[in-house]
């Protein structure tokens, strides 16, 4: 594809930019372009204003429903469960009613999707809004959401909630609601919760909390989540954003030292591991199935991105198994040395281990553990001291109880410090600025692993390539990074995040992809022109990370994916982001093509992500619709770049006539000496 003038031309008028912008020094480097088979580093789609408007019932109701919540900004009537719909859409309008000229807050039953069905409807239903206060309506349950229309209120208050989102129903008491004696909360993953009462014979004859919890949780009831039953069609495929062997040969694999390699094509070599991996030429399949055997899980070694210019690589696994008896494995250790020798500049080889040294060593007692020096001679090893996911789920939960439903303006500041949240998104940061620095400026290979290689150390090879890597920051190649790192090398999503399960106090949940996508964020904030997605496009993620609407972020592993179907049977994320993608493109952007970022891991530099974490308090909400404003920034910057293209062609056709006739004999030119 051929890359935007928009980019070259922005770059040429900006230049550096200033505070946060990549470039020499600390804030960033700069290589010339990578080579080899495939589209060039930072290739990308023609921009969005080449595009044709995608016609999809889907895209029509998000930009209806964004109109609708900006006009809703500026009247001050917008409520903190009124969700922000220039970051959520789920609903689908009623087509027949559009036909009929008649507006969505008109309707009187709840929008569904292609494949939704209610499964039941009840009046008199009191929202206990902790901004607003009560406010009653009518409650419908369908298969993938929970939608409440209040019934007096002008606008309509509607509270609209994807099921997936919920972690646990409760009932509770309403007794100081008059007539609705019957409660319910209802604990969100995406930091709200929300609290209905209703009256008891309703309750016994319609089963609200029954229904509630059946379809909330699908898999613990025996049914299929809603995204095999979403029926939606859009314009693009959005399960052929990325292919592993065109993203290999992107980077310039195959080489003499590596090879793109199908021994796990029946997940037989490790069942978490996709089937195409990368490992080095010379290593024969026996010798691989012995490292998997001393590898946590079978994870073996295998290379995640390679360097144009050095080759050195960011390599990923899992935790050796040496136990406290300091068990060797020979295949392993030849197997290290040869990805060491696979980078001729250098003789050295860094392994970082994710996890807090103390443990690793608590690890290695129960049979894990990690490389030492006398097994490694030439590997240097580092670790990271980043906690496990049990911390995290504990520093999230302090995070939602300061964020919602009141914050303390008083002790804000010492509420989320309190959380330590920052702190782990700092010392994630500073990690992979670490891995990153030793790549492109020490030149040397780094092997990362924490304890199975599908949770820590996603976030870091992830992050590490985004600084590295300029094509991750486009829209498309971030959707290759999160479908190359995260969800074909086995991130257990079902599990972390807990699709369609009613224990909602299990140990294996943790918030692990949203400390990433948070870390994403605080990399845009401090390299605003960079990127070429916006925030919505993160929250976007994040939002239907919980949803299951998509198909995207289901299971745990590729192996299980082909397993049930997903790829056939569900509809991919991007094929929504990728119909519309003027609506998630950053104007600010410009095309750094290879400039390795370097942002500052260091508190005075990180902030609390409120337009997601406080997100539901109207009171922190932007006063201004800037989703809006960047729309209105990117026709601008459209308009700007036609009138650009149209003077270059418009000097272009000058030059050839004043050369046509300085060529010709009876028309003799004086040459004209210019200095710069």
């Amino acid at each position: 594809m051929d890359r935007p003038a928009a980019a070259a031309a922005a770059a040429a008028a900006a230049g550096s930019e200033g505070g946060g912008g990549p470039g020499p020094g600390p804030a960033g480097g700069r290589r010339p372009p990578r080579g080899a088979g495939g589209p060039a580093v930072g290739s990308r789609q023609p921009s969005v204003e080449t595009l044709d408007s995608p016609t999809g019932s889907h895209v029509e109701w998000c930009k209806q429903l964004i109109a609708a919540t900006i006009s809703s900004q500026i009247s001050g009537s917008v409520t903190s469960e009124n969700v922000s719909r220039d970051y959520k859409v789920f609903r689908r309008p009623d087509i027949r009613a559009l036909r009929d000229g008649n507006k969505l807050a008109q309707m009187e039953e709840a929008p569904l999707f292609p494949g939704e069905s209610i499964k039941a409807t009840v009046k008199d239903v009191m929202y206990i809004c902790p901004f607003v206060g009560a406010v009653t309506g009518t409650l419908t349950v369908t298969d993938f959401k929970l939608y409440f229309k209040s019934a007096e209120r002008d606008p309509n208050f509607i509270l609209d909630v994807p099921l997936g989102v919920i972690s646990r129903v409760e009932k509770i008491g309403a007794q100081s609601h008059g007539d609705n004696s019957c409660g319910i909360e209802i604990v969100c993953k995406d930091m709200r919760n929300l609290r209905l009462a209703y009256k008891q014979e309703e309750q016994s004859k319609l089963g609200i909390f029954e229904n509630l919890n059946k379809h909330a949780f699908p898999l613990s009831n025996g049914q299929t989540l809603f995204a095999f039953s979403y029926k939606e069609k859009f314009p693009v495929n959005g399960w052929k954003v990325y292919d592993p062997v065109s993203e290999y040969k992107r980077q310039g694999l195959p080489n003499e030292s590596w090879k793109i390699s199908k021994v796990n094509s029946n997940y037989e070599l490790c069942d978490t591991y996709p089937a195409v991996i990368v490992v080095p030429t010379s290593v024969k399949d026996d010798d691989l199935s012995k490292v998997a055997a001393f590898r946590a899980k079978g994870r073996v070694p295998v290379l995640s991105w390679i360097h144009p210019e050095s080759q050195a690589t960011i390599i990923r696994c899992s935790q050796p198994l040496v136990g406290p008896n300091d068990k060797r494995c020979k295949e392993d250790e030849k197997y290290l040395q040869t990805i060491m020798d696979a980078n001729a500049q250098s003789h050295k080889l860094i392994i970082f281990d994710a996890r807090q040294n103390s443990v690793a060593d608590t690890n290695k007692a129960k049979g894990g553990g990690y490389e030492s020096e006398s097994a490694y001679p030439n590997a240097e090893l580092v670790f990271l001291e980043i906690h496990n996911i049990h911390v995290m789920r504990e520093s999230l939960r302090k995070l939602k109880e300061i964020a919602y439903p009141s914050v303390d303006e008083a002790r804000w500041l010492s509420n989320v410090d309190g959380t330590h949240w920052l702190e782990y998104i700092r010392t994630l940061l500073a990690g992979a600025v670490r891995i990153a620095d030793k790549i492109e400026s020490g030149k040397t290979s780094v092997v990362v692993h924490c304890s199975d290689g599908w949770d820590r150390t996603a976030q870091l090879t992830a992050l590490a390539m985004l600084m590295l890597d300029s094509y991750y920051r486009t829209i498309k190649g971030f959707e290759a990074l999160i479908e190359k790192e995260w969800i074909s090398f086995g991130h257990r999503f079902a599990l972390r995040v807990g699709h369609g399960n009613d224990n909602h106090a299990d140990a294996d949940r943790s918030p692990i992809f949203l400390q990433f996508i948070d870390c994403v964020w605080q990399m845009t904030r401090q390299f605003p022109s960079a990127f070429e997605f916006n925030e919505l496009f993160l929250i976007t993620i994040l939002d239907h990370l919980y949803s299951c609407l998509f198909g995207t972020f289901l299971c745990n592993c590729e192996q299980q994916r082909f397993k049930e179907d997903v790829y056939t049977k569900t509809i991919s994320l991007w094929s929504y982001v990728n119909s519309q993608l003027e609506e998630f493109s950053n104007p600010f952007f410009v095309n750094y093509e290879n400039h390795v970022l370097y942002p500052v891991a260091s508190l005075s530099h990180l902030e609390l992500w409120v337009n997601y974490y406080v997100r539901w308090n109207p009171r922190m909400r932007p006063q201004m619709p800037i989703h809006q404003n960047l729309k209105e920034l990117l026709a601008v910057k459209a308009e700007l770049q036609k009138r650009v293209e149209d003077l270059q062609r418009e000097v272009a056709t000058r030059a050839s006539s004043s050369s046509e006739r300085g060529s010709s004999p009876s028309h003799p030119v004086t040459p004209v000496h210019t200095s710069v």
